[in-house]
């Protein structure tokens, strides 16, 4: 189950205790979801087109052409370096994204070579060539440099190029003007990832997802999985798939005690025979493994890894 922030969040002491007798570890959720709950339910990861996928699971259809994702990021100048800083909806209205890539469209697009789309607050380059990309979202580089993530010039000039013919194009939209002046970090570049075709549809045993998250979802749809809205509660999705689901609890679980009425329905689960494991896995980076046997693990004390953010 993807879950949102844990770290801190639980003030119930029962739940603390039994969560901690789990498997805990660190994990980068927030980054990649679906590398996450693939290795949790033992499937392997994509070897390219996770752009596609994540456009699929937006649109409900397969993309025909080689698709990449342009996420709107700030490259931050530091001393002799560039730091990534993640820019997402609560940062970049989809008007001023729409704007952007409108003007990027206008500059750089073509019919056949070169497409720039918004679905959403996701951004999407379509090439007639395919490019060399890198497979780590933006997210996974927040805050760092990502000099160490980008494919060498000797295999990606086309990609390098293209970036530095965005961020000029995008340092001459007045929407970036406004935003300085508004002391709002401007969109002067896009990370460019994931590219590649999405795979053929077929068919394959899959446990049932219920939840709204595009990556998943457009997964989802190319193994022929079924694929549900989130039905409210841990517990419909316990009954409604007996047999085991991968579920994307929503962020708004996180309010007013919601989270902690939805794990002590896990725990209920779990008492009452319904589930025998479960792997938790929360955007804030922490990641649950918990089997009905771990109710013998007595002895565990609360681990500090969901007393809050580790130092």
């Amino acid at each position: 189950m993807l879950l949102p922030s844990v770290r801190g969040r639980l003030s119930d002491r029962s739940l603390l205790r039994w969560l901690s007798r789990g498997r805990l570890a660190e994990a980068p959720a927030a980054a990649d979801p679906l590398a996450e709950v693939l290795r949790a339910i033992g499937r392997a990861y994509p070897r390219e087109g996770l752009a596609a996928l994540r456009m699929w699971g937006q649109t409900g259809e397969r993309p025909g052409a080689w698709i990449a994702a342009a996420e709107p990021v700030y490259m931050e100048p530091r001393l002799d370096r560039l730091f990534l800083q993640v820019l997402g909806p609560g940062d970049v209205s989809g008007s001023e994204l729409q704007r952007l890539f409108d003007a990027l469209q206008e500059t750089l697009g073509s019919e056949r070579e070169l497409g720039f789309a918004r679905i959403g607050s996701s951004g999407y380059i379509r090439s007639g060539r395919p490019m060399v990309t890198p497979g780590m979202p933006a997210a996974a580089l927040d805050g760092r440099n990502p000099d160490g993530a980008l494919p060498p010039a000797d295999v990606a000039a086309d990609t390098l190029n293209l970036i530095s013919e965005i961020e000029m194009t995008l340092h001459a939209q007045p929407i970036n003007a406004q935003r300085l002046a508004e002391g709002r970090p401007p969109v002067n570049s896009l990370w460019i990832w994931g590219g590649g075709y999405a795979p053929a549809q077929c068919a394959s045993e899959m446990p049932p997802l219920y939840g709204a998250q595009p990556l998943l979802q457009g997964y989802w749809a190319s193994v022929g999985g079924s694929a549900e809205p989130w039905p409210g509660t841990i517990g419909a999705c316990v009954d409604a798939a007996p047999g085991g689901f991968v579920a994307v609890v929503p962020a708004v679980s996180d309010a007013g005690g919601a989270l902690e009425s939805e794990l002590a329905a896990l725990r209920d689960a779990f008492r009452s025979r319904k589930l025998t494991s479960a792997v938790l896995i929360s955007v804030d980076g922490v990641r649950v493994t918990l089997r009905r046997s771990d109710r013998f693990r007595v002895w565990r004390r609360t681990a500090r890894l969901l007393e809050g953010p580790v130092a």
